[in-house]
């Protein structure tokens, strides 16, 4: 009884480094086999949404597709029986996007749209940054997210900024141009606001009158100025973030923001920042 205990234990052990360990030949193997059936599965969603494509190759698609849920099946079930921590892995990142791409195609035998979502298996591509030692480029990622956190004030003021703008440019030019031009509401003339002060200019609608077209000149003007600057702060963040400076550290003396993380005293006045280990010799 024992000895067959330690030999399940064994073959769990050396199954779960296939699978979870890309370092090894069978574990590098096992995972670009993964990588390309995830490619061939989101390639065959793509083509099942073309409406010729699936007229003619509608029911080749689908064996595909069911052999590949099978696959993905297996391999989660797999995974779960491996890992070291079963909960771990399934409340993981990975394990919620494991599941997440094999869910759609039980879900489409009640809801046939909803094989598309099986889309969402392209989010397992992400497992190519630990095949190919790429992991290395996540701590960058890390650094834009800090970035993009210490700009989120800035941008939900500058965001609410344009917002009001939108709807004063919008609500001027529907009563500069009214239906008649195609500015049938306040709602459709923000929506051609929105489109002019985002330099984006579909066309759908466009002022007729003299006064419209130099509001319609000035919101263009405005909207080149407007896109520098969401550039400038995430900029400006990233620089500060690749420093290591720490926009929540304030000085109790004179409130300068901004200290780096290594700091002991502040730039400005030379008082002792909080969280500083200890004076400097």
């Amino acid at each position: 009884m024992k000895a067959a205990r330690e030999t399940r234990a064994a073959w769990r052990v050396a199954l779960g480094n296939i699978i979870f360990n890309a370092d090894t030949p069978a574990g590098r193997v096992f995972d670009l086999g993964l990588i390309l059936a995830i490619f061939v599965s989101v390639l065959t969603v793509m083509l099942d949404s073309v409406a010729s494509v699936g007229r003619r190759y509608g029911p080749l698609l689908n064996d595909i597709e069911l052999g590949l849920t099978a696959l993905f099946t297996v391999e989660y079930l797999l995974r779960l029986l491996t890992a070291r921590h079963a909960r771990h892995y399934a409340r993981s990142f990975f394990g919620v996007v494991d599941i997440l791409s094999i869910l759609p195609s039980y879900l489409a035998l009640l809801l046939p749209a909803a094989q598309f979502l099986l889309i969402v298996r392209v989010l397992r591509l992400l497992r190519i940054f630990r095949i190919f030692k790429l992991v290395r480029f996540l701590s960058e990622a890390s650094v834009l997210q800090q970035a993009l956190q210490a700009s989120l004030a800035k941008i939900t003021v500058f965001i609410a900024t344009v917002l009001t703008l939108v709807t004063i440019i919008g609500t001027l030019m529907y009563v500069i141009e009214g239906p008649q031009n195609g500015f049938t509401s306040i709602p459709t003339s923000i929506y051609w606001a929105i489109v002019t002060l985002t330099t984006v200019g579909y066309g759908d609608i466009a002022p007729k009158t003299g006064l419209g077209k130099t509001l319609a000149s000035l919101a263009m003007i405005l909207g080149y100025g407007i896109i520098a600057v969401p550039t400038g702060i995430v900029t400006v963040s990233l620089a500060q973030a690749q420093r290591g400076v720490q926009p929540d550290r304030v000085c109790p003396r004179c409130g300068l923001r901004g200290h780096t993380r290594d700091a002991l005293y502040c730039s400005r006045c030379g008082e002792k920042l909080p969280g500083s280990l200890g004076q400097m010799p």
